[in-house]
Formats: structure tokens, sequence, C-alpha cells
């Protein structure tokens, strides 16, 4: 759980923005779990802009070819020193510290022919020209079977990791699926996590056309993975993730996530690649229906609003304790039901709520309706003892009576509630 720079910023986040984020996150939601902080794209571009990326950028690098942070965005990296003073104040506030990288070596690089450290090879010999990326023309692929490629990534990463990053988004690896680079980077990863003496998260994206063909492979080698392209704040964008997470939440599991992208909540926009400055334009309804379904899912949470001026109503639902209690302490979230405009979501308490089961019910009707369905339809156990069961609304605390059974139910019983459009209704049961 944490906060990324991306849906607010787009490739022109500041120092400033950064720390004024981490700080917001310190104190009015790290009690609640979030705990990562996110430098996205282009930290390294001095031209940067919103709205997308400058061909043949000149991005700055150190003597060895790899990324330097933009003084003039981040004043603490001048002189060399990266990203390390940064690290240092977002980890004092109690916080964890992620960066962005592209698969690959940057193309500045390759043309400048510098030394590969420990090798007697060049960065002019261990490029791939034929790898590029297709929204991003910042690197080429490394040539892998070459060894000058892995002594130049072990540089990168190592020198990455030791400014005190925890956590490291790597992009242009899964669309396509570059199984050999994710080998290489996630070797590379496990070096600099025994020479630094840290753990590092790697995240893999962007994630689009993403096949459960490739889960042992990912889970051998990332610790979390996107299973989209980017997404925004449009009704269409949430609910297709309803059904790519009907795939993938069936398989995830501790150090091996699913990652259903950032939520573009709050105020985003303000110098992004997409949009205007804007407060998110998901509805209300669809802002639960999306954190219901991320926590139902277990996938990662990464908001990407500008904290600082985000509207309260976002703030309070990011931090719902009794809503977070479904992503942290639940198993076996997986879809149960879809029919026409209806979909069902379930999940059971883990040991320490022994018992406890959750029910999403999802509506993408585009006005508010009606919903029944039997309760054993939304795994809702119901013991056959002559009371009747009462569920929680966790959103909003209503309670919610089951509808006993009768014949005309075929003796089981109803879950009988009001869903608004484009909304859920995120149900829970006491033993």
């Amino acid at each position: 759980m944490g906060w990324n720079s991306w849906d607010s910023f787009g490739t022109t986040v500041t120092e400033a923005e950064v720390l004024d984020n981490a700080r917001f996150l310190a104190e009015h939601m790290a009690g609640a779990g979030w705990s990562t902080v996110v430098v996205d794209i282009q930290w390294y571009e001095p031209t940067a802009r919103a709205g997308g990326y400058n061909t043949a950028a000149p991005v700055l690098l150190d003597e060895l070819g790899v990324q330097r942070p933009v003084p003039a965005r981040f004043p603490s990296a001048a002189d060399g020193a990266g990203f390390a003073p940064l690290a240092r104040q977002v980890h004092d506030l109690g916080l964890r510290f992620g960066v962005h990288l592209m698969r690959g070596i940057p193309r500045r690089a390759v043309e400048a022919d510098l030394p590969v450290p420990g090798t007697p090879y060049r960065t002019g010999e261990i490029a791939d020209r034929s790898s590029t990326c297709s929204w991003n023309g910042d690197n080429y692929g490394l040539d892998l079977a070459h060894p000058g490629a892995r002594a130049w990534l072990d540089a990168q990463v190592g020198r990455v990791v030791g400014w005190g990053v925890d956590f490291l988004k790597v992009d242009d690896m899964l669309a396509p699926y570059h199984a050999g680079a994710v080998e290489a980077l996630a070797a590379a990863v496990a070096r600099a996590e025994d020479r630094h003496d840290r753990e590092v998260v790697l995240s893999l994206s962007p994630g689009t056309s993403l096949s459960l063909a490739h889960l042992d492979h990912l889970r051998r080698h990332a610790d979390m993975w996107r299973v989209s392209d980017d997404l925004w704040d449009r009704w269409d964008d949430v609910e297709a993730q309803l059904a790519r997470l009907a795939r993938w939440a069936p398989h995830q599991r501790p150090g091996a996530w699913a990652d259903a992208d950032m939520l573009p909540l709050g105020r985003i926009g303000v110098r992004a690649e997409r949009g205007e400055p804007r407060d998110s334009l998901l509805t209300e309804a669809e802002r639960r229906t999306m954190l219901s379904l991320w926590c139902l899912a277990r996938s990662p949470l990464f908001v990407g609003g500008h904290l600082p001026a985000s509207d309260a109503a976002t703030i309070a639902d990011l931090t719902r304790a009794d809503v977070l209690d479904v992503l942290n302490r639940s198993t076996g979230g997986r879809e149960l039901l879809r029919e026409d405009d209806t979909v069902v979501w379930g999940a059971a308490g883990d040991r320490t709520l022994d018992g406890v089961r959750w029910a999403g019910i999802f509506s993408t009707a585009g006005a508010p309706r009606r919903v029944v369905v039997p309760a054993a339809s939304a795994g809702l156990a119901v013991t056959a003892d002559g009371a009747s069961p009462v569920l929680v609304d966790v959103w909003t605390g209503e309670r919610v009576p089951l509808v006993p059974p009768s014949a005309a139910t075929g003796g089981d019983h109803l879950v009988d509630v009001e869903v608004p459009a484009h909304g859920v209704r995120l149900l829970r049961l006491d033993p």
C-alpha cells in the first residue's frame, strides 16, 4: 500500500511534491497501513513535460550510464548524491521509498560507448538495438547473451538500491512478455539486496493482455505484476478489471501479487500524461466499487492522487479499517456469480477472523437497482438455528437482514439489497 506520483504528476514530479505526499501519508494514512512512496517515470529527464514523452530526450546519466535524478527537480540529488538524501527523508518518516525504471539501457549511454565496470566491454556493445519500447524512446533492450549486459545491469540496479530504494517498479517488461529480461532483472535485484543488506519489492508493468500462462514464471521472479494497461478515472476502466481480477484473484499468495494498477483517486492530473487538473471523475459509488474489488481480489493498493489536495471523503475511504480488513485479513477472494448486470464476489476471514465472510454485490448498471441473490450464491454460510442472520454493509454500517428461507426461495436465505449505479454493497457476516 502506498502512493505513486504518476496519476498526478506524470513525468514531472518534484522533490517537494514527493515530500508533501510522503508527509501526508505518514501523518494521515500510515496508521491504516499505507507505507510506500514511489517516484514514477523519467525522474532523470530534464525536459520532461505533461502529456507525453520527448523524442531523443536528453536524459541525465552518471559515469556508468546509469540514470541520475534531475537536480532542478530534486535538489538533494546534486553532486552525485542520487536519491540517497530523498530516500533518507522518506525513511525518517517511517515509510519506504520506491523508484521507476525502464527495461534496458539508456540510448544515450549506448551512444556514449561508456566502459562497463569490471569488464573489458563498453555500453555500445551490450545493447539490443532491435528491442525498443513502443511508447517510450529512452532505452534500448539489453543483449542478455552478452556478458557485459548483465554486468551493466548489476551496476545499474546496485546503484539504485544503494540509494536506499525499497521498491523498484520496472516498466516495459510484460507487453510483450520479456522472459529473459524478467529473469535477469530478478537476479540483479537479488544480488543488490545481498550487497546492500536490504529487501526490495520488485514490481513489473504494464500488464497489457497479460496471460495466466506466465503465472509460475512471474511468481519465481517478481513480487507483484500489473494485469492491465494504465487505469484512469473512467468507469469503463474500472468495470474491465472485474473480469481481469476474476482470472487472477484465485492465484494470489504472499510475495506474488497480481496488481490491478494504481487508484486514480483524489486530486489527479496536476501535470499528468492524461487529462487536466481535476478531482477524480469516478463517483463515490464507483470509487467504492474500485476499492472493494481491489480488496476482495487482494490487489496491491497504490493511490495516485495528490494527497494534500485530495478531498476528505476520498482519504476517509482509503483509510477505512473495516474495508482494509478485506485486503489484509481475508483469504480465497474470488468471483462467485456473474449474470447480466450483477457480479458477486466472496471471501473468507483468515485465521485471525475465523468464520467471518464477506460478499461484494456489484452492479454494472448505469442506474440504481435492486439485487436479490441466494445467500449461498454469495458465499455466505448460514446456520439453520432458527435465527435470522444479519449482515453489515462495511461502507455504510447499515444492518442488512437476510430474507428468511421459504418455499418460494427453495429453503435458502436471500440477500436483498439496493445497489447504486456502478456501485457495490460490501457485506460482512460474522459467525
